[in-house]
């Protein structure tokens, strides 16, 4: 389940807006152990949106965050960027099939 801050920033850039901590302000207020979160502070020029605009984005924000995973392990698997320099200046054919096989075995939705 995608969090809301997540489809929270997908709505704002439906509507060509970032986000911004000053604007928008989540708060989680728990019941019986339950997260309750929801916006507090909303300071946009554009409606804060409603909990089924909010529920739309639940696939999209899903696929966000699980790009955003496996973007994290690619760049752990490529290495520094000195070091990808170093093997692309020695060998940048075995380079290539490096990286191709991170690509390959990390595939993005």
């Amino acid at each position: 389940m995608a969090n809301l801050k997540t489809k929270i920033e997908l709505y704002l850039i439906a509507n060509s807006k970032t986000w911004d901590n000053k604007k928008v302000e989540l708060q989680d207020d728990m019941v019986n152990g339950v997260s309750s979160l929801y916006i507090k502070t909303w300071n946009y020029d554009i409606a804060k949106p409603t909990d089924t605009q909010i529920a739309s984005y639940e696939t999209a924000g899903n696929t966000k965050e699980t790009n955003n995973i496996i973007i994290a392990t690619r760049k752990k698997s490529y290495g520094s960027w000195e070091n990808q320099l170093d093997e692309i200046y020695t060998d940048i054919d075995a380079w290539k099939t490096r990286i191709a096989k991170v690509k390959s075995d990390n595939p993005k939705e």
